[in-house]
């Protein structure tokens, strides 16, 4: 099978759709000629025109409020916003229109609106454009999120989340866009809240989401050289959530490790330690839940202060090994 990049695969999951329904548009801040802040429209406004790729005012507020009003009229608009952070400028629209209108009317009204993110820190560009903020929306009933780990799955649920019929968060992570992975060139769909199983093992469980789930990967190979067997999850969608893929998994190995970017106190790591807690894998457990997490500061400019402001490869390691001295009675 052919190898693209993620950055490739998010396109032509867009791409694909465009070409099959015309009510899928695209909207966003310098999408059109300029191809967007890391080039992945390039190519789109040749191919669409201005009417389907549509170039906005720079007012997050203005373009999630139109795009709320287009699907509210048939339309399945995907807002791109330029970074992640910039999502604070349209809570309102996001958090108390699109999430609740459905509900509100019955059913009588829906919002399809996928909004696509770039989000994570890594490439240097500091506090205001690398922040993990996904934990926020998984608290709104009425919105899914999703955050996909290789091309393969970003390609398939960006297919899905285009198709759904409610708003949906779809956060790429900056770093993975040069990922390259086996990616199918016909048009697939990955089903919302389905966990994928990218490693098996059985002495201990790590449940990592977006970046950290490559970083996991590359973690279970050093420590596999030590003779301890990793197991890695990926949740893929953190609402809707496959809670039964990860107790299953716990259950197997009898121990855990949740790794995420966000900041460690109230990220979304936690929700899947209280489930775990919560659920029959808890009886199974021979270890401490242990989390990691993102520092509680500020995403620094500085390389090196950014590296240790979030979860490393070596942090996971550290984790795995400390997590087997840590065998309950």
């Amino acid at each position: 099978m052919r190898e693209i990049t993620y950055l490739e695969a998010v396109r032509e999951a867009m791409v694909q759709e465009m070409r099959v329904n015309n009510d899928v548009f695209l909207m966003g801040e310098d999408i059109g000629i300029y191809g967007g802040p890391f080039g992945l429209t390039k190519g789109m406004i040749e191919e669409f025109g201005p009417e389907r790729v549509r170039n906005t005012p720079i007012s997050e507020s203005a373009l999630t409020g139109s795009a709320v009003g287009a699907a509210l009229m048939g339309m399945r608009p995907i807002v791109e916003l330029q970074f992640s952070d910039f999502i604070t400028v349209a809570m309102d629209n996001i958090v108390n229109q699109a999430a609740k209108i459905r509900y509100m009317f019955g059913g009588k009204g829906k919002v399809p609106i996928v909004v696509r993110t770039p989000s994570g820190s890594g490439v240097g560009f500091a506090a205001q454009h690398s922040q993990s903020l996904e934990a926020w929306f998984t608290h709104v009933p009425g919105l899914k999120v999703v955050q996909p780990s290789t091309p393969y799955d970003a390609k398939g649920l960006l297919r899905a989340a285009i198709e759904d019929d409610n708003p949906v968060l779809f956060y790429e992570h900056k770093l993975l866009y040069g990922l390259k992975g086996e990616v199918p060139e016909e048009s697939y769909s990955i089903p919302l809240g389905k966990a994928d199983v990218k490693r098996e093992g059985s002495d201990i469980t790590i449940v990592a989401t977006s970046i950290m789930v490559q970083r996991a990967l590359e973690a279970a190979k050093l420590l596999e050289a030590q003779g301890i067997s990793v197991e890695v999850v990926d949740p893929r969608t953190l609402f809707p959530l496959d809670e039964e893929t990860i107790v299953n998994s716990v259950k197997k190995t009898g121990r855990v490790i949740v790794v995420y970017e966000a900041v460690k106190r109230g990220g979304f790591g936690a929700e899947i330690a209280s489930l775990i807690a919560e659920s029959e894998a808890f009886d199974y457990l021979d270890a401490p839940i242990i989390r990691l997490g993102g520092a509680a500061v500020p995403i620094p400019y500085n390389t090196i202060l950014e590296q240790k402001a979030v979860p490393q490869i070596d942090d996971i390691v550290k984790a795995a090994q400390s997590i087997l001295n840590k065998v309950t009675v």
